[in-house]
């Protein structure tokens, strides 16, 4: 019987979601809503902080962006951040009309090496925008410490790091501003969405107003049942509001983000296990008093060492209808930032080694044992027959 392909990072979506999202369908109200406001308030709950700590928005990049609006930073002012991220992290830091510089990456965290960011500080810095990769915590003791040093705001994309914990604290929760993610294939998901957490209730305040025109009243608050509410826009803001349909799948992912954080750390554990033989770098374990999101599980191939280019690789998973992904190709490889910012990639020889060596392998609470005992023969047959 031919295999079907497994899709990399497709989502657990239960019987909860589907009628949570009709019920929607039929209730009329599909924008920003009632379904809104229980997420948000559901997420503060998670996250151990209140209600008017928490904003939703359309996506992790408006989270980000929308942060460092609402903190107010000097036209011009340098973020530095990791080279080893999406490029909406990078991105997100140009839309708010500030600098960003790269510092190097831990080579066995793969998160921002605090050394490098140190070194990375001038008197134009103003702010450190840290990533939590794969799901692992920064160093965040050392991190706000240097902040704190030099009177720098600290915003924590947490795209990939939902239920991670740094010494029993949650990420998100340290610096100023924490982002999260609930793309199509993140550890919660609503297809397309994020969220803003905040230390300063009064700034968070403010990002709701900018993640919808800069008007004082949303369509919820405008239209529902207790009559037309005028609205005033008090700044030029953005369209960046999470919809009522998004967050009818958000509250119901929240409900089970515990019990699918237990089956991808399963699947992380069986990796470890079976590939423990073979000439690939694995992921470093989890250091003490932290919990890892389990978010993606990588693997790294030197072609030196295991006789297979990481492209080729990634081409006979595809042929074998086993999804892969690569996180990521570093920032300086991308032609935009070299043009721009004349970021090259042997400036950040870690971050460039990684992103040419990585591969993301399936790791998502929808996968079942057979799946998961596929990818597991599938990458022995491809070592058998092409690893030394």
């Amino acid at each position: 019987m031919t295999q079907p392909f497994l899709i990399f990072g497709s989502p657990a979506i239960g019987e909860e979601e589907i009628a949570e999202v009709q019920a929607c369908l039929r209730s009329g109200w599909l924008g920003t809503g009632p379904r809104v406001a229980q997420f948000e308030q559901d997420f503060a709950a998670y996250q151990h902080i209140a209600p008017a700590q928490v904003a939703a928005v359309n996506s992790c990049t408006a989270a980000l962006h929308v942060s460092m609006v609402a903190a107010k930073l000097e036209p011009g002012s340098e973020v530095i951040t990791t080279p080893l991220t999406f490029c909406a992290t990078v991105n997100a830091i140009i839309h708010a009309g500030l600098t960003p510089v790269l510092a190097d990456v831990d080579p066995r965290t793969q998160n921002i090496d605090p050394v490098a960011i140190e070194a990375a500080i001038t008197p134009r810095t103003r702010a450190i925008l840290v990533v939590h990769f794969a799901g692992r915590p920064c160093e965040m003791n050392t991190i706000m410490a240097i902040a704190k040093k030099h009177g720098l705001l600290v915003i924590e994309d947490c795209a990939h790091a939902i239920e991670t914990t740094y010494h029993g604290k949650k990420t998100g929760t340290f610096g100023d501003f924490g982002c999260f993610s609930f793309y199509a294939t993140k550890n919660i998901v609503t297809g397309e969405g994020g969220m803003i957490i905040g230390r300063d209730e009064a700034l968070i305040a403010r990002a709701k107003v900018l993640a919808l025109h800069g008007m004082s009243k949303d369509a919820w608050h405008r239209f529902g049942d207790s009559g037309y509410k005028h609205y005033q826009v008090v700044e030029a803001g953005f369209k960046y509001n999470m919809m009522d349909l998004q967050a009818a799948l958000g509250i119901h992912q929240l409900a089970r983000v515990d019990a699918n954080w237990q089956r991808r750390r399963a699947i992380w554990q069986y990796y470890m296990t079976e590939f423990t033989d073979l000439p690939i770098a694995l992921p470093a374990v989890p250091a003490a008093n932290t919990k890892h999101a389990y978010h993606l599980f990588t693997i790294h191939l030197d072609e030196q060492c295991c006789g297979i280019a990481r492209d080729l690789f990634l081409a006979m998973m595809n042929e074998e209808k086993i999804g892969v992904g690569v996180h990521y190709l570093s920032v300086p490889e991308h032609p935009y930032y070299q043009q721009n910012f004349g970021w090259m990639p042997e400036g950040y020889p870690n971050a460039t080694r990684i992103g040419r060596q990585t591969v993301s392998l399936p790791l998502s609470a929808k996968l079942n044992d057979g799946d998961v005992e596929r990818v597991v023969q599938i990458i022995r047959k491809i070592a058998k027959s092409v690893i030394k």
